[in-house]
């Protein structure tokens, strides 16, 4: 929020929240006068933050005896798109 020579800004966050303050500035700046402020124009920014900063995502294995196990089941299977996946996945590091 910032005040200068009559005009107030207000900077948020999204489009929605701007586009209902746009609707209430009549309301606003009657408001502002009412207690000692004179503002005789209202301007509503739309300032988008970034996302706060993820962490990596954490990283997984599987443990040998799960690699074994994964194998194991892929073997009894038919050709199939299921049996490719699981030993795709138990090629994995």
């Amino acid at each position: 929020m910032k005040h200068e020579q009559q005009t107030l800004t207000l900077s948020v966050d999204n489009g929605a929240i701007a586009s209902k303050l746009r609707q209430m500035t009549t309301e606003l700046a009657i408001k502002l006068r009412e207690i000692g402020i004179d503002v005789t124009v209202i301007q509503v920014l739309v300032q988008v933050n970034p996302p706060p900063h993820s962490p990596p995502p954490e990283v997984r294995c599987i443990s040998p005896s799960g690699k074994n196990q994964l194998t194991e089941l892929a073997e009894k299977l038919d050709d199939s798109p299921l049996k490719d996946a699981l030993n795709r996945l138990a090629k994995r590091n």
